[in-house]
């Protein structure tokens, strides 16, 4: 008997390995983190691979493309407006500030009837040209107040004298060129 007693006192003495030490907060210490700092300390030392430099090539100045077919329809229509007597006609330029229209052409006139007329006279005429043209979409026939016209790359906007003064497309388009007809 006295064997297995002194075989028990062992083993109680043993239990507890010196490697595991508490801390104050009674939790056993974190495994440190050598290894990791290691591998981040190389890879903070290791030589940056060079790029190549490419060439840069200097900036161009010039803005988009110009598109004669839409600047004669802009004008051509714009024409056509001054032939019934429409007041203020402008072209803008928009080439690169939308991505919808190259040229706007804007115009008034006094009359709900007159802003009517000058929407049909430009379809008619444009219509029974050499190229004949159909607008791809129109609004405000009916009313006569603000119409507009999409023939694609140019749009028109023809207005009555107040409304175009109370939308000012000019000055939301502040930024580009313009060319007055009338």
């Amino acid at each position: 008997m006295a064997t297995k007693k002194k075989t028990t006192a062992k083993k109680s003495t043993t239990r507890a390995p010196a490697a595991r030490k508490k801390t104050v907060s009674g939790k056993t210490p974190a495994k440190k983190k050598a290894p990791v700092a290691k591998k981040a300390a190389a890879a903070k030392k290791a030589p940056a691979k060079k790029k190549a430099k490419l060439p840069v090539a200097p900036p161009q100045k010039t803005g988009p493309a110009e598109n004669p077919a839409a600047k004669a329809l802009a004008h051509r229509i714009g024409n056509l407006l001054v032939d019934k007597k429409a007041q203020d006609v402008v072209i803008l330029d928009v080439r690169g500030m939308t991505s919808y229209a190259d040229y706007f052409v804007i115009a008034s006139g006094e009359s709900d009837r007159q802003v009517s007329a000058m929407a049909e006279n430009v379809q008619v005429q444009l219509k029974t040209g050499d190229e004949p043209l159909r607008p791809i979409g129109t609004e405000g026939l009916e009313t006569g107040q603000w119409v507009l016209l999409d023939y694609g790359e140019v749009v028109a906007h023809l207005f009555l004298t107040d409304l175009r003064a109370h939308y000012d497309l000019e000055g939301l388009w502040a930024d580009a060129s313009r060319e007055k007809l009338a």
